[in-house]
């Protein structure tokens, strides 16, 4: 299925304004500044908890690599220095890369509020988490009972 996902993201050129508008100050070895980006979004769209996983699941898979235009990938340690790298700056351009992709691919944007409300679907479920946890109130959570968490929605 993420195969399917990498090959409509590149089709449709989605992740192209990050490309043209981050400048991450680094030097490229064997992969860009960018390219390390894509890495680690690729292994987040691929259900990593973290970048120490992306050694075992982009790395090791070619096909995935391939779905989204790479021919390898960085390690995770290489990926992690370019985000370490990242100035202010960079997540200024970030967010209007971003903005550009919602107004260029999200229906959303083009919502004609004169004509219907826009519905929006909120999850108000609970995240359970520790005691001493910013936000965190005890109350009682389906699966685990009375139990300290916290709302998000």
């Amino acid at each position: 299925m993420l195969v399917a996902i990498g090959t409509k993201i590149r089709a449709l050129k989605l992740l192209q304004p990050i490309e043209e508008l981050v400048k991450i100050r680094q030097k490229t070895v064997k992969y860009s500044p960018v390219q390390k980006l894509m890495d680690g979004l690729i292994t987040i769209l691929a259900g990593a908890h973290g970048l120490s996983e992306i050694n075992t699941r982009l790395r090791s898979d070619p096909a995935l690599q391939r779905a989204f235009g790479r021919t390898g990938s960085a390690s995770q340690s290489v990926v992690q220095e370019t985000l370490d790298a990242c100035s202010a700056t960079n997540v200024k351009q970030m967010e209007q890369a971003e903005r550009e992709i919602f107004q260029t691919h999200s229906l959303a944007y083009r919502h004609n509020y004169k004509q219907s409300w826009q519905v929006l679907d909120v999850d108000m479920t609970g995240l359970p988490c520790g005691s001493k946890s910013v936000k965190a109130d005890k109350g009682y959570f389906s699966k685990d009972g009375i139990r300290h968490g916290r709302q998000l929605g």
